[in-house]
């Protein structure tokens, strides 16, 4: 019996012993799983100059550019300048076919003169069998109005002595009036021997056919094209022979040591640009060089551009970081320096985060993440400007190597 007991005993010893263990193999795991430290990317917080731009894309061209196009469909005739020629303002570059323009000056001409003829005729009364007849039928109706009154006179004599009627009397006056109206009539015909309405249409006829001459002779000095600036041949599309329609272009000179570039900013970004602002330029095909200038001229309205809607904002190019070797229409990339802060506290772009409490970093602390709420300014590509919340030489956390990811309380260690 008591050999029972003591077995039992012993029994219970034995389990509670190995409760004991499961228990304490289950907390060391636990511990040791709530304990893994992560080894982290990050950076010293840090001071430097920083500099916020607007990067966008954009077209270079001369500042004093001539480009002449086609005014009508013809043919070139002549052309006297190859690509790379300097040429001076009002030199001959090319000459159109001009044998349609001066038949055109020739028929505007012969319709200013008809109509200047049929002026001259209106003013003058018409034609000389115009002004003969009239002036015949001013003598008929003067000698009509003598004999009419000569008659009435007649009458009313007789009429006192009863050989004429009242009728009579009133009959006669009836044709001396008539006669007096068509001698009044003519007159008047031989004094203002034209209508207003006819001097107007023919005055119209006149200006209309002025026009002609002026808009043909206008069109046969644009057939010649003849540079307006002093600078270099840098495009000539067409040779002589070519057909042309109107609108295509011929050729085109510019000063190629002043040049311009008009940059296309995203509209969210317009509010930024001021004229004044640092500019680099970036040219594809020369890698290694980059140009700088300045904003000129900011945007007055937007366009649109493809799936974008741009402004245009036109920047100088300096001269002294040769200019020369930039060529006109070609496309570059362009930073427009908006902002600009030195010695700045800054952090990388990377470690910043944001949630509904705002904007925060994970400081690496006593070998643990931290988080702290950070106040950011203005940013480049690469690091924030931090105004508040962490200090110069903190190591703040990027990511993690394995990729696990990052939490406030973690611990943690940087590389080797």
């Amino acid at each position: 019996m008591a050999d029972n007991k003591n077995e039992k005993s012993g029994f219970h010893l034995r389990l509670s012993w190995i409760i004991v263990a499961v228990v304490a193999i289950g907390a060391g795991l636990y511990l040791s799983l709530h304990h893994t430290v992560v080894t982290i990317r990050g950076e010293q917080v840090a001071r430097q100059n920083l500099i916020s731009s607007i990067s966008t894309n954009g077209k270079v061209e001369p500042v004093a550019n001539f480009e002449a196009h086609a005014p009508l469909a013809t043919t070139v005739t002549g052309v006297f300048v190859h690509a790379g020629d300097q040429v001076r303002r009002g030199q001959l570059l090319l000459r159109l076919d001009d044998s349609a323009v001066k038949e055109q000056i020739a028929r505007a001409q012969a319709q200013l003169k008809s109509a200047q003829a049929d002026k001259s005729t209106i003013e003058a009364g018409g034609t000389r069998p115009d002004i003969l007849t009239l002036q015949d039928q001013i003598s008929k109706a003067e000698s009509d109005e003598a004999s009419a009154q000569s008659s009435l006179g007649a009458l009313k004599k007789l009429q006192q002595s009863g050989a004429a009627s009242a009728g009579e009397v009133q009959q006669a006056q009836v044709r001396l009036q008539i006669a007096q109206n068509s001698v009044r009539n003519l007159g008047e015909r031989k004094s203002q021997p034209f209508a207003p309405q006819e001097l107007q249409r023919v005055n119209a006829s006149i200006t209309g056919a002025e026009a002609a001459v002026s808009a043909a002779e206008d069109m046969l000095h644009q057939l010649e094209v003849r540079s307006t600036v002093n600078g270099t041949v840098y495009q000539v599309p067409v040779r002589p022979g070519n057909f042309v329609n109107g609108g295509d272009l011929l050729v085109q000179v510019a000063d190629l040591r002043n040049l311009q570039v008009r940059a296309f900013v995203d509209e969210p970004e317009i509010g930024k640009v001021h004229g004044g602002q640092p500019v680099t330029i970036l040219w594809d095909a020369l890698p290694t060089q980059s140009w700088m200038g300045t904003v000129k001229t900011v945007p007055l309205t937007v366009i649109p551009r493809g799936t974008r809607t741009v402004g245009e904002v036109l920047c100088s190019v300096d001269s002294s970081s040769g200019s020369a070797k930039l060529l006109p229409n070609v496309n570059v990339n362009v930073a427009i320096q908006v902002a600009r802060r030195d010695n700045a506290l800054t952090v990388p772009r990377e470690a910043v985060h944001q949630d509904g409490e705002g904007r925060f970093v994970l400081v690496a602390r006593d070998g643990r993440l931290r988080r702290a709420g950070v106040e950011t300014g203005i940013s480049s590509l690469t690091r924030v400007e931090v105004t508040s919340g962490v200090s110069q030489g903190e190591w703040v956390a990027i990511n993690a190597i394995s990729g696990q990811p990052l939490q406030d309380g973690m611990y943690v260690k940087l590389p080797e």
